[in-house]
């Protein structure tokens, strides 16, 4: 729902950015992305280990059970993250506050766990927010907002790395599967990789977090970077760590990298791990 304003700009109602927010928070956390469920049920038909098959095969059995009963799919709904494009035309009054309100209605209505506190007091806020919010100005009339609730256990796990240029792609490489090795069990494998090349240091973590929201079953644009991509899915899955870290041939389901230009001096490597329970959700208003 819009309304036109003058000189051709679009005014969105900030009660409608938060109705489509809160349908995502319990939508997401309700039901796995069609391609990410494909990669796990293509997993259990190629895994060679019968105890990690036994893990993928639960996995999916999880999903049936959410789908039948409404339940989360993982009791730890995550802290809210958003990627959000606004179209040039576009005008939302408050909508940093659109947004945290759609979370507070979502997280209530949809019974999800409240996982938001202070770092120190760890005295929690009591409505999942605030929330982690990225704006990206773009051409345009139309207001996108991808949404995905990040697990404590993954995020943990994830890291920025500051390398020497000189280090190059072997040194990303055994960066990640370091951390990898160094992980186990705690992101709860087969996990999804997010890698954030170049920028700053801040840069290369945001650019690790948003390539996440890319289909599993898509191909990076950049040739070079969709071969890095196989041959650093191939390298983790080499590990045998498996699913739950218990052994087996699936430690991931994919590898997706965004690089930017950066500092000659540098070579920022931004590591986002995500879990098995990859979700995410997107509206366009």
């Amino acid at each position: 729902m819009s309304r036109a304003t003058p000189n051709n700009l679009r005014l969105i109602p900030a009660e409608a950015v938060s109705r489509a927010v809160a349908g995502m928070c319990i939508e997401a956390n309700r039901a796995l992305p069609p391609d990410v469920l494909e990669a796990i049920r293509q997993a259990a038909r190629k895994e060679s280990t019968p105890q990690a098959r036994i893990i993928l095969e639960q996995l999916l059995q999880n999903t049936e059970l959410v789908e039948k009963k409404g339940l989360p799919l993982c009791q730890d709904t995550g802290l809210a993250v958003f990627f959000v494009e606004i179209g040039e035309k576009v005008v939302v009054e408050n909508l940093r506050q659109a947004i945290e309100q759609g979370v507070r209605q979502g997280y209530a209505e949809g019974f999800l766990r409240k996982s938001v506190c202070h770092p120190l007091t760890r005295q929690n806020t009591g409505d999942n927010t605030p929330a982690v919010i990225y704006f990206e100005p773009v051409p345009g009339a139309d207001l996108k907002i991808s949404f995905m609730p990040k697990g404590g256990g993954s995020e943990n796990m994830s890291g920025v790395f500051m390398l020497a240029p000189a280090q190059g792609w072997a040194g990303v490489r055994a960066a990640v599967l370091e951390r990898v090795i160094q992980a186990g069990a705690n992101p709860c494998p087969p996990i999804i990789i997010g890698l954030g090349l170049g920028g700053n240091l801040e840069q290369a973590a945001v650019l690790s977090k948003k390539a996440l929201l890319r289909p599993l079953d898509d191909r990076n644009p950049d040739e070079d970077l969709a071969v890095r991509e196989d041959e650093l899915l191939e390298a983790v899955n080499a590990l045998g760590l498996g699913p739950m870290a218990l052994g087996g041939d699936t430690t991931c389901l994919g590898v997706k990298i965004e690089a930017q230009p950066c500092h000659i001096a540098s070579l920022p490597v931004g590591l986002t791990i995500q879990c098995h329970s990859a979700r995410h959700a997107r509206v366009v208003l």
